[in-house]
């Protein structure tokens, strides 16, 4: 069946309630079904590095379940049960997905992005009181072996540490030349270290225990990471493998290949690319361990594609912008879609690349709490551009209005509030109390809509737009960044009496950390320090404000409150006066549209036309029209 709109969808639904469905209850369950469907063909292949005339390590699907049946051994003879946790600090390898999969068998898994500094990563230790600890030995160019053992320093129920040594992947002179130059391992703590790779070798190829019978929670995984402490996300089996199952029944069959250059810590790669090819077949591929981010990958990418038949692509609007400044230099006729995610997709930048690629984009939308998947435009149907398409079969995403908390009018902005069998109604956090006010009653069946924190609307039609954002992230290149801890920086500064932090346009991220202060009497301090003392006093690059203006006085509410909105207003101003100065046109003002959110008007201040001004605004989000 095609999945081209709303009627799709509710044909889908209408087959049978979701709970009457046969589908696996546990993520070992799905993979030993695929394998035993599946089991010679390729499952997942991995590139050290981006040259496609390098080596690769594939593993077909009855490699897979075997090896993931060995790594749940492993885990559960170092005292791993159902409810015990298994972290994992690791760039991508295959060692990873064995990690990801082998820790919800055994009992549950937590991906940790290798990004964060050691104390973030130390707090999340402790919240999900791991105890084992997945990561790399110490491997040049790269510091997650330091920072893995300063945080389990300071997490005393981490017992064991099975390190990860990528030289296994190297070939040739830098096989020989990696041992030379290797860091000094560090081991300043208690824990136990054992290597991954032996410690697999001794495990036997199936189960040595009884698969849970019942849905569980399966998975934790963190949200944002600019805060001092990530809140950490329930995911049982049953949002897990509905994910899956998306996947399957809408877009892949065994014969496609994925490419996936994005990171194993986050919810699109494991839940969404990862669990669609558990549920159907297709091959997933994954470059380089830093991804999109890992050496030559982007000049490479084209190729890739070609070497490995991909059908299908894995993208975020940074890493298409990217791809645009490098030339379609293979032969990619085997590519149909692109799944795009994590930020809005600029107009531009959409038509340029469905142009240049001849591929299809499908936009999507989800999120962590909802054990991601929300809605897509249809691969079948019709694709409008800024729009995060239709909800998925068995997900009700009602709007709802903030002042009354009644649903929404067609076209009305509200919270985005979502229902589906990936939301664990109640218990979305670990701690309790970030459950609080959290959820809406539902109308049926007692269901719980999520309050996603995003503002938008839903058209006529049925398609979803978001406007806004009602929890105030500032969203750089689908990196959530929360502004209070950049406030809260500059707020320790003996300068600074207020700050408000917020995301200003960018045509390469969507958004970067942009912060306006207003001084104390007399204070004497430039833009510039404050900039420094920001980089000094903010734990995470991505969140380093990227500008910082001084006003007399910051625009606030009756109550006090800083007004974000004036200040998205005058950066969005300030961003797209420099984008159009050089075509004769400038913007009037800012206002809120009941649609879009905020849109600028412009007025044409020389010879510019419309085409022009589309021209230096199109790789940007916010929406704009002429001035009349």
């Amino acid at each position: 069946m095609p999945y081209a709109n709303v009627a799709d969808r509710d044909a889908i639904e209408n087959e049978m309630p979701w709970d009457a469905r046969d589908l696996p209850t546990t993520t070992y369950e799905l993979l030993s079904s695929t394998a035993s469907k599946f089991g010679t063909r390729n499952a997942v292949t991995y590139r050290l590095l981006s040259d496609p005339s390098a080596k690769c390590e594939t593993l077909s699907w009855n490699e897979l379940r075997d090896k993931t049946a060995q790594t749940a051994n492993l885990f559960r003879s170092l005292g791993i049960g159902e409810n015990d946790v298994v972290a994992y600090l690791l760039p991508n390898a295959t060692e990873t997905i064995l990690t990801y999969l082998g820790g919800q068998v055994a009992g549950i898994v937590n991906p940790i992005n290798p990004l964060l500094d050691a104390e973030q990563i130390s707090a999340i230790l402790r919240e999900t009181n791991a105890k084992v600890l997945v990561t790399l030995k110490a491997f040049p160019k790269t510091d997650v072996a330091q920072k893995a053992a300063e945080a389990v320093r300071f997490a005393p129920n981490v017992k064991h540490v099975l390190e990860v040594d990528l030289h296994r992947y190297l070939t040739g002179l830098k096989r020989l030349i990696v041992p030379l130059i290797r860091p000094k391992n560090p081991t300043d703590h208690d824990a136990r270290v054992l290597d991954f790779n032996a410690e697999l070798a001794k495990q036997p190829r199936e189960l040595t225990f009884a698969d849970s019978t019942t849905d569980r929670v399966a998975a934790y995984f963190h949200t944002g990471g600019t805060t001092g402490m990530p809140k950490v996300v329930q995911h049982r089996y049953s949002g897990i493998v509905y994910n899956a199952w998306l996947g399957a029944r809408l877009l892949f069959t065994e014969q496609d290949v994925q490419m996936c250059p994005l990171p194993l810590f986050h919810v699109f790669a494991t839940i969404v690319s990862l669990g669609a090819s558990l549920g159907s077949g297709a091959e997933i591929v994954f470059p380089t361990p830093q991804g999109y981010r890992g050496e030559g990958v982007f000049d490479n990418f084209w190729k890739l594609v070609e070497k490995h038949k991909v059908t299908f692509m894995i993208t975020v609007p940074t890493a298409m912008s990217a791809l645009m400044q490098r030339k379609v230099d293979a032969d990619i006729s085997t590519l149909r879609l692109a799944f795009c995610g994590s930020a809005p997709l600029p107009l531009e930048l959409y038509k340029r690349f469905e142009a240049a690629a001849g591929v299809t984009i499908c936009e999507g939308y989800g999120l962590t709490e909802a054990t991601c998947l929300v809605s897509i435009n249809p691969p079948d149907g019709e694709k409008r551009v800024g729009s995060i398409g239709i909800p998925f079969p068995y997900t009700d995403v009602r709007i709802m209005s903030v002042a009354t908390g009644k649903d929404s009018k067609t076209d009305e902005i509200g919270e985005i509030c979502v229902s589906n069998p990936g939301v664990y109604g109640g218990k979305t956090y670990t701690e309790a109390e970030k459950n609080d006010g959290l959820f809406y009653p539902g109308t049926v069946s007692d269901a719980q809509y999520l309050r996603t924190g995003d503002l938008g609307r839903k058209d006529a039609d049925g398609y979803l737009w978001i406007t806004g954002r009602a929890k105030d992230l500032i969203i750089r290149g689908g990196h959530n960044i929360d502004p209070a801890e950049i406030e809260e920086a500059l707020a320790g500064h003996e300068a600074v009496a207020f700050a408000g932090a917020i995301g200003q346009p960018d045509k390469h991220a969507g958004e970067i950390p942009c912060a306006y202060v207003e001084l104390v009497d007399g204070a004497d301090v430039t833009s510039d320090d404050l900039l420094e003392y920001a980089k000094d006093h903010i734990h995470e690059r991505a969140a380093h404000p990227k500008h910082l203006e001084i006003l007399d006085e910051l625009p606030k509410t009756a109550v006090g409150k800083i007004f974000k909105p004036d200040l998205r207003k005058r950066a969005i101003t300030r961003i797209y006066n420099d984008a159009l100065s050089e075509v004769g046109a400038e913007v009037s003002v800012v206002t809120e549209d009941k649609k879009r959110g905020l849109v600028a008007h412009i007025v044409k201040t020389g010879g510019a036309t419309d085409d022009d001004i589309g021209k230096a605004l199109g790789a940007f989000t916010i929406p704009w029209q002429a001035a009349e």
